[in-house]
């Protein structure tokens, strides 16, 4: 009891500074992320959006990550829980708990405004976050949601399988039966409800359901899920982990709405070059690992020749470039602001 004490006291902290940073990114854009993701969607699924390439989602897992994808130039990202779940040192089993997202959830939102004001005060990309299976039975999914909406995302994905859940291209994982899952997503709409009837309108996170019934229970099962999903509420549908460019096209004719491509390299789904995404029918394609695979190469390389002492300058970027990276750039110029002497 006196260690969680002061946990829950740093954790309430962070809320209160979320709360404020949502108060900002709303200030900056008049327009919060929630309606930004909408309309962006709608954008694209209007023809209004002039791309030859779907919403392309580089997934981040931290600040930095977010960052990153800001300062690249994309319209949005998605906070990826397999990728949270590895630096925080274990796999995506669902071993990181709720609370733990949801601080994620923050330094994410927080990278994404550290950005934005990088970019003279512009405004921050939405995100949608992993938010797996909601912790728990349909009263803690819609606890989940307003945790969530509480950090400034824009989103949330909420899944079908069994808790503990796990990475949808791996072996092992199961789903809930159809009424149940069906329930979670309902569950969901409805917390995305009344945030919006508490905080007005275009702040309740857009739910983004996802089945891995194709795996369990077969292609039509899976197709099934989605269209109940909408039904029940769903912004969004992602039907995870298709095998062949035939289902894709498939789920892409038969199910109305957003759509996601998740274009894991190396799973089951084969990867497609965005524009023929684009030409199937998919909104957007998130792209989960890229960054966080390449990143373990790029240092397991490094600690290598560390080890034998092996020159690293050309793996490396050069310390001015690192350091605005990571913020440097701004902060100076917002402390010489702000000087006394």
């Amino acid at each position: 009891a006196n260690i969680r004490q002061p946990i829950m006291k740093t954790f309430s902290c962070l809320l209160v500074i979320a709360a404020y940073l949502i108060q900002k990114t709303i200030s900056y854009s008049a327009v919060p992320p929630p309606q930004r993701l909408k309309d962006l969607l709608q954008s694209e699924l209007d023809g209004t959006r002039e791309s030859n390439v779907p919403i392309l989602l580089p997934c981040c897992y931290d600040g930095l990550t977010a960052r990153l994808v800001a300062r690249a130039g994309f319209e949005a990202t998605f906070m990826t829980g397999f990728g949270v779940s590895a630096v925080n040192g274990f796999p995506d089993t669902q071993l990181v708990s709720f609370q733990e997202m949801q601080q994620a959830c923050l330094r994410v939102t927080e990278g994404l405004l550290s950005a934005s004001l990088e970019q003279d005060g512009g405004t921050p990309i939405p995100c949608i976050a992993d938010g797996d299976t909601g912790y728990g039975n349909a009263v803690n999914v819609k606890r989940t949601v307003h945790g969530y909406a509480r950090t400034g995302v824009a989103g949330i994905m909420i899944e079908d399988q069994v808790s503990p859940k796990r990475c949808g291209h791996v072996a092992g994982k199961s789903v809930v039966p159809f009424k149940e899952a069906v329930q979670r997503v309902k569950a969901a709409a409805d917390a995305r409800d009344e945030y919006i009837q508490q905080f007005g309108t275009g702040t309740g996170p857009l739910i983004l359901a996802r089945t891995d019934a194709l795996k369990t229970d077969g292609f039509e099962a899976a197709i099934e899920r989605c269209l109940a999903f909408l039904e029940a509420g769903a912004d969004m549908t992602f039907l995870e982990a298709p095998e062949t460019v035939e289902q894709m096209k498939e789920y892409c004719q038969r199910v109305p709405g957003p759509k996601l491509a998740n274009m894991l390299e190396q799973g089951s789904t084969p990867i497609l070059p965005p524009s023929e995404l684009k030409q199937m029918g998919y909104t957007m394609a998130a792209y989960p690992l890229t960054l966080l695979s390449a990143s373990i190469k790029a240092m397991e390389e490094s600690l290598r020749r560390i080890a034998v002492g092996e020159a690293t300058d050309d793996l490396i970027l050069p310390f001015p470039k690192t350091k605005d990276a990571v913020g440097f750039t701004r902060y100076a110029q917002e402390e010489g602001k702000y000087r006394t002497d």
